[in-house]
């Protein structure tokens, strides 16, 4: 019997951290569904460049299998912009959907983290969280872990594209990130880890 768990958020609030987190405990499968966007991001820097030119990316978006989300080149800074314009085109948005859904329906639990997966993805998941942060801890934590791999950046550059790619990503016309109705608001700008993964967790049980 499947058991879905909708995690959505914008960059860096910690939703991957959490979903991991509240996966183990309960034995679920996990999803990170940005990987998928990173993927189709990355093939359409290599393949056609920094234009992106809408076709070829939407062409792009039909080739993504499961492997693809192993590869170790998903995480720059590059690859995230990328994957925030190619989300906003809606084909590829629709291409996607599918590998997202079956993955939801799978026995024994899954939790999948995005941006639209309580709205659009799963809107009848059994527990729906919106993880968040405001802007300025977000930065901070992407440009420790962004200094941290050795990439050469600046905070107030983190910062902009933070800010950047929320307006992108809530104003885009298909699947824009907004927080479902019924969602549990989870504010990680002054937790510790422990304490957001903790605060998920009970939200679930209670569900359940």
């Amino acid at each position: 019997m499947s058991f879905i768990v909708a995690i959505d958020g914008p960059a860096a609030a910690g939703k991957g951290t959490v979903s991991k987190a509240v996966a183990a405990h309960f034995g679920f499968a996990h999803l990170d569904t940005g990987l998928l966007y990173r993927v189709v991001g990355r093939a359409a820097l290599a393949k056609i460049g920094p234009s992106l030119d809408p076709e070829r990316v939407i062409a792009l978006s039909t080739e993504v299998s499961a492997d693809d989300l192993d590869r170790n080149d998903l995480r720059t800074a590059a690859v995230a912009q990328a994957a925030s314009k190619v989300a906003a085109i809606p084909e590829v948005r629709e291409n996607l959907v599918t590998f997202q859904r079956d993955f939801a329906q799978r026995a024994g639990g899954a939790v999948l983290d995005g941006r639209d997966i309580g709205t659009v993805i799963c809107p009848d998941a059994d527990v729906k969280l919106f993880v968040t942060a405001s802007a300025e801890r977000r930065a901070e934590r992407r440009f420790k872990e962004l200094e941290q791999r050795g990439e050469d950046t600046s905070y107030d550059t983190v910062l902009a594209d933070v800010i950047a790619r929320d307006k992108r990503d809530s104003e885009r016309d298909v699947a824009p990130l907004i927080a479902a109705a019924d969602a549990i608001l989870l504010d990680t700008s002054d937790l510790s880890i422990d304490e957001a993964v903790a605060q998920a967790i009970a939200a679930i049980h209670a569900k359940r």
